[in-house]
């Protein structure tokens, strides 16, 4: 029983020699590990608003929101119910979703602890309906390399981003007088891509 005692002795006494072990938050700052998952920040220039952070939450804590009146996709992440898992940091393709160090989000009122981002969306030619943002639509072409003339709708956006095609008009009359634009060659949803295949090869 001696041996316990004196050890927590030297304990008390190296605690007034050198101070307590403990951290003296928020009296001074803590410095975390590099490891820590701290607040989530997103990265502007890496985000395509692809939704596969959405798809990965366990915690419902993200959200993906198209807005129409403005022409954008939002990806938000509402930190108020975040449990900072890092599943949407271990799953984003383009590593546009960070931790950061920093820990402290205690605030007073609820408000404020919303944290988005905004990327223009594209639209089918032919059903007008928004079914990805450009960023994504760039980011595959790019990916792909040569690979993606396969699929005119990443190669036509490509186009229109270095300037050498002009945007899709959007009067359907003009889009069926082009014989360059037929249905095939146009920026089209996964649906309408589809079936515009189906009805030029098989008829249906």
């Amino acid at each position: 029983m001696k041996k316990p005692k004196l050890r927590e002795l030297g304990e008390a006494i190296r605690a007034i020699v050198q101070g307590p072990y403990t951290a003296k938050f928020p009296y001074a700052p803590s410095i975390p590990p590099e490891t820590y998952r701290g607040i989530i920040i997103f990265v502007e220039d890496r985000c395509i608003c692809c939704g596969a952070c959405v798809e990965v939450c366990p915690a419902n804590a993200r959200e993906m929101v198209d807005d129409l009146a403005k022409g954008v996709r939002r990806n938000i992440h509402h930190q108020e119910t975040c449990i900072y898992c890092g599943q949407c940091v271990r799953y984003c393709p383009t590593e546009a979703i960070k931790h950061t160090q920093e820990y402290d989000l205690a605030k007073l009122k609820r408000e404020g602890y919303e944290n988005f981002i905004e990327k223009e969306l594209t639209y089918c030619e032919i059903c007008h309906k928004p079914f990805a943002t450009k960023a994504q639509l760039l980011w595959l072409a790019k990916k792909l390399g040569e690979m993606a003339f396969a699929n005119p709708t990443l190669y036509l956006t490509l186009y229109e981003d270095l300037g050498l095609i002009e945007p899709p008009s959007a009067d359907r009359a003009l889009l069926q007088a082009a014989p360059y634009r037929s249905d095939s060659v146009r920026v089209l949803c996964p649906d309408c891509r589809r079936r515009t295949y189906l009805n030029e090869i098989w008829g249906y």
